[in-house]
């Protein structure tokens, strides 16, 4: 996959489709890499007509890792007393940084969970940037924030084991978790869907750096309200890691926000509900084709 440098550092990307279509930027979540963002959804977004880009955010994956920074203090930024190596700002700037690098204007911008806060800081601070904004089991952060369930808690601070196997097992759990009470888990394909994760890039202290920036944001529901690109927001109704409560939050700020959301739907993005996630994607794009001059 190529590199490229942007804001500073070395971000490593793919992109899917004719360099000639719409831009579409996807922006993934909490220590996940960009091969969160499923081949099938990033071709099948392709086939409605975009030039779709995912990348592993700073610190995962193979783009940079802030080294230098060391070991962050996760119980500290829990108790309140968060200090960041870089904020979800900085976060925001390397994927427009991203964007300079690929010699593209202005995208539209697809974030999943923490992708989901940083695509919304790229349409408050970039706002000639984003085309259209898409917010997928997101959240308006800060003190705006609603609370994870107690499960979803525990996903970010269990320490997870030392060897191969038991990392994949850990990563199942979260998994497990996140799906949500009661919901349909395919073990087999989760497992798969974890080791290759691990055996791409398995980086834990990036992901604690990347869960710092979070804790320390402040809320942007103010900052919401000025957000005028057409704006779609996707939330499962099950979701016990950023309930759906704050989805709900978010497209109340947005004016003319659409909010769809699904039952069934953990913090994760099932692919039954592919097609309707896909077609209303696509829509709200149009919706920015429209207004554009």
């Amino acid at each position: 996959m190529p590199r490229t440098r942007a804001n500073g550092i070395d971000i490593e990307y793919e992109t899917f489709g004719d360099p000639k279509d719409a831009p579409l930027l996807l922006v993934m979540g909490l220590g996940a890499q960009m091969i969160s963002w499923e081949e099938d959804f990033c071709e099948q977004l392709a086939a409605r007509g975009f030039h779709v880009i995912r990348y592993d955010n700073r610190d995962i994956g193979f783009s940079t890792k802030i080294e230098g920074a060391g070991e962050p203090d996760v119980m500290s930024a829990f108790a309140g007393n968060a200090q960041p190596a870089y904020t979800l700002d900085d976060m925001a700037d390397d994927a427009v940084g991203l964007l300079d690098a690929l010699g593209i204007g202005a995208a539209h911008v697809v974030g999943a969970s923490m992708g989901g806060f940083i695509a919304q800081l790229m349409a408050i601070n970039h706002p000639d940037r984003v085309v259209s904004l898409t917010s997928i089991m997101s959240g308006p952060g800060g003190h705006d924030a609603v609370a994870p369930w107690p499960e979803g808690a525990e996903v970010l601070t269990r320490v997870p084991p030392e060897t191969r196997e038991g990392r994949i097992e850990h990563a199942v759990w979260i998994r497990s978790v996140l799906v949500g009470r009661g919901n349909p888990f395919d073990e087999a394909a989760e497992i798969r869907k974890s080791a290759r994760a691990v055996d791409r890039s398995y980086y834990p202290v990036g992901t604690a750096r990347q869960l710092l920036a979070v804790l320390a944001a402040r809320g942007r529901l103010e900052r919401l309200a000025k957000v005028k690109v057409p704006t779609l927001v996707i939330h499962g109704i099950d979701d016990p890691l950023v309930p759906v409560e704050n989805g709900r939050l978010v497209a109340a700020a947005v004016s003319d926000a659409r909010l769809l959301e699904f039952e069934g739907m953990g913090h994760n993005m099932p692919e039954r509900f592919w097609p309707v996630i896909l077609d209303a994607i696509v829509e709200t794009t149009r919706k920015a084709s429209v207004l554009q001059p």
